[in-house]
């Protein structure tokens, strides 16, 4: 890779808007809602976003906003990343490492403890500690042949609700559930009105959004033709919930296949007399994680099981690591650097990977990837573990 020779970063400008909006609809080849970078701008300020520039144009760009995350048990501020783009001609010249130096440097300057994105290609932010951190299956259902099993819960209380009149209780109820699921963020205003201005180009052909609602979740679905029914959110607080909605979605006449994206722990294909129903038919990362300060993101969650270790973490791309005596009691841990020698090793993506409990620690530790004897290995995994599986909460 060769340096570009003329490139330079800088801080975006209200000025740069227009060749920032071009060079995105360019990268990801779709034209924007003229509704929709109002809303962006104001979850990723314009002050908080850096271009490279070469030749007078905008060549490069990645933009951040503050966000708050769940992790188990607790609650971190985070920055989150957005917008990502360089200009193809502009392509493997280190354009996105400069970014992305000058971007992280400032959000450690700035004390932020967690940033995290959502990635369009999977190889390229492990180089930059990133860690997959939560992961979701792509299913489809037809629902002519999905039969809920007798001793199947059936609660009932879902009704059909007209978008806009089901909003405000869509919103309470998702904040509900965020504040219980890691890896799920605070919603601010403008996610909400790009969620519900549903644009053109993110429905793949598909017609407008409907809602079911419960006391306790709500199903956001779209209809594709007469003959399909895409789940584009649904977020139950209680089991009781998840089953009521998916009897309802199940319940719609007409259509036949039903495609939604559900966590590795969701109990629907557990529902059906026949589980195969549940077609798996995609798997894949949805929140990337980066630990920008160990003791700090460390110490926030709570855990599983007791664990007193050193752990040695390598970041070679900030050199944000180094070795710390983590000391977990009663689900709470105490975090430090030590100059012990260390029981467990990994690089920052895996311990980014495993900390919102997405992934168990052995399957890094057969790939190499976690180094270390068999039992701190086991006691790593069961203190990490967490009974609800990390969901990214909205798309960014």
């Amino acid at each position: 890779m060769t340096p570009h020779p003329a490139a330079r970063v800088r801080p975006a400008e209200q000025a740069d808007l227009a060749a920032i909006r071009l060079l995105i609809e360019t990268a990801f080849g779709t034209r924007f809602d003229p509704a929709e970078p109002e809303h962006i701008w104001s979850l990723f300020p314009v002050e908080l976003a850096l271009v490279a520039e070469a030749g007078g144009r905008v060549v490069g760009h990645s933009q951040a906003g503050p966000m708050t995350v769940t992790v188990p048990g607790g609650e971190l501020p985070a920055i989150g990343i957005s917008g990502v783009a360089v200009a193809a001609p502009h392509r493997r010249r280190g354009l996105l490492r400069a970014l992305y130096l000058e971007q992280h440097r400032q959000f450690a300057a700035d004390g932020i403890p967690l940033a995290v994105l959502t990635a369009s290609e999977g190889g390229i932010y492990g180089r930059f500690g990133y860690g997959p951190a939560a992961r979701e299956n792509r299913i489809r259902l037809d629902r002519r042949f999905a039969r809920f099993l007798p001793a199947a819960p059936d609660p009932g209380g879902v009704y059909q609700v007209a978008v806009p009149e089901a909003e405000p209780e869509i919103r309470r109820i998702y904040d509900r559930w965020r504040r219980v699921t890691p890896g799920a963020q605070e919603r601010p205003d403008a996610a909400w009105a790009l969620r519900f201005l549903d644009p053109a180009r993110l429905r793949n052909g598909g017609g407008d959004l409907f809602a079911f609602l419960h006391p306790d979740g709500y199903a956001l679905y779209r209809h594709h033709g007469d003959q399909s029914i895409e789940v584009k959110e649904l977020r139950a607080l209680t089991p009781e919930a998840n089953a009521a909605l998916w009897r309802a979605l199940c319940g719609r006449d007409l259509s036949h296949d039903l495609d939604a994206a559900l966590p590795g722990d969701d109990p629907l294909p557990h529902l059906l007399e026949d589980p195969r129903q549940v077609r798996t038919i995609a798997g894949y990362d949805t929140l990337w994680l980066r630990i920008m300060d160990i003791p700090a993101a460390l110490t926030a969650r709570r855990y599983d099981a007791d664990l007193e270790t050193v752990v040695a973490v390598d970041d070679p791309f900030l050199d944000a690591g180094g070795t710390f005596a983590l000391r977990i009691r009663d689900g709470s841990a105490e975090c430090a650097p030590t100059a012990a020698e260390p029981e467990l090793s990994m690089g920052l993506d895996v311990l980014g990977a495993i900390y919102l409990g997405a992934h168990p620690a052995r399957a890094f530790a057969a790939a190499g990837r976690l180094r270390g004897a068999p039992e701190p290995l086991r006691a790593l995994e069961r203190a990490f573990a967490w009974p609800r599986d990390a969901v990214l909460g909205w798309g960014f």
